[in-house]
């Protein structure tokens, strides 16, 4: 009971005298425990005993027995967190602009014996050094960099302060930069900035869409002219195809027509129905005379359609008779005058025509 109320009255003059003089919580002498032979120490503090002046041992906590008079608590160290607001400070980058920065500090007590006996007051100390780092630190960086590397910015400061404090047998956790402050002209102009960035942005975007909608109507008026002609291609293709198919049935029934008649011409009175067809045939021709055309062209005698047929008979008889060898020059000659007699002949029916 007796060390716990001169805990808790080192703890009242503690924070009397951090209010009176604005730095950080120190251990005053006059608020340490007394030694009263029986001791409690709490869990998570480490109390740092001095023999006859010199140092002794590190109470664990727990119960400990002091000799009284030699004994003497010298400094009590707590092993928990401590948390430590870094003051507003002013630094200036990279790029000349000052700023106002504040931040936390999160450490731990590591070694009591080099708390102790290591530095005055430790936890002022690692303040006054975490405002030098921080400063140190914010001179190698431009003021955009600041904004964007606050991580790395932290963890370099935490770098810092632990090489600087491991003598002290103080580690330091994590720093967190709380505030940035930045002049009002300065940040007017990080404002004008920041919207001309995303006037440019949507600017890029909108002619991004543009570019991407014309290429996509390109796109597909090439495949609509790909596809159309391929139809074409298809198309000319089938229609050859189907022509050909006409072509050749047309000539396979020709050819059928013709064995046919071949047949026909040669059984009993094949010659009668050839005559029988040629003048059907010149009966349809005549009644077409006219139809065309105003010019017409007519035989001496185009009521005699037995001449006609006779004349077509012997003109099919002169084909299917066999040509007699030797003859060739007499048929030939023969041909000769018969189509001269045939052209003089068409000659004046023409030019009666005309005259009629």
């Amino acid at each position: 009971m007796l060390a716990r109320a001169a805990r808790g009255t080192g703890a009242l003059l503690l924070r009397g005298s951090v209010q009176a003089s604005g730095r950080a919580p120190r251990r005053a002498s006059s608020g340490l425990p007394r030694n009263t032979v029986v001791l409690f120490v709490p869990q998570q503090e480490a109390w740092v005993v001095e023999r006859m002046g010199r140092f002794h041992r590190i109470l664990e906590p727990g119960l400990n027995i002091l000799i009284p008079v030699l004994d003497r608590i010298r400094y009590v160290q707590s092993l928990k967190e401590i948390v430590i607001n870094v003051p507003e400070q002013s630094a200036v980058t990279l790029d000349n602009v000052t700023l106002q920065i504040d931040g936390v500090l999160y450490l731990r007590i590591m070694d009591p014996y080099k708390a102790s006996y290591g530095v005055e007051d430790p936890e002022y100390a690692v303040t006054q050094l975490a405002q030098t780092t921080m400063r140190s630190e914010l001179g190698k960086l431009s003021l955009d960099k600041v904004f964007r590397e606050r991580e790395s910015l932290n963890a370099s400061i935490v770098d810092a302060i632990n090489q600087a404090a491991d003598c002290w047998g103080i580690r330091c956790l994590r720093y967190e930069i709380k505030d940035i402050h930045v002049p009002p002209r300065v940040k007017e102009s990080m404002q004008m900035q920041v919207e001309a960035e995303r006037r440019k942005r949507a600017t890029v975007l909108e002619s991004e869409g543009t570019r991407e909608s014309a290429i996509n109507v390109a796109e597909g008026k090439k495949q609509a002219q790909i596809l159309a002609s391929e139809a074409e291609k298809a198309e000319q293709i089938n229609q050859a195809a189907g022509e050909a198919s006409a072509v050749l049935t047309k000539a396979k029934a020709k050819a059928e027509a013709i064995r046919i008649l071949a047949a026909a011409l040669t059984q009993h009175n094949g010659d009668a129905a050839a005559s029988l067809t040629v003048a059907e045939q010149y009966v349809s021709a005549f009644s077409k005379l006219a139809k065309d055309s105003n010019t017409i062209l007519l035989p001496s005698n185009p009521g005699d359609v037995s001449s006609m047929v006779a004349q077509a008979m012997g003109v099919y008889g002169a084909l299917t008779k066999a040509p007699v060898p030797g003859a060739q020059d007499s048929v030939s000659s023969g041909s000769s005058r018969d189509v001269r007699g045939t052209d003089a002949s068409l000659d004046e029916e023409f030019d009666r025509v005309k005259l009629s």
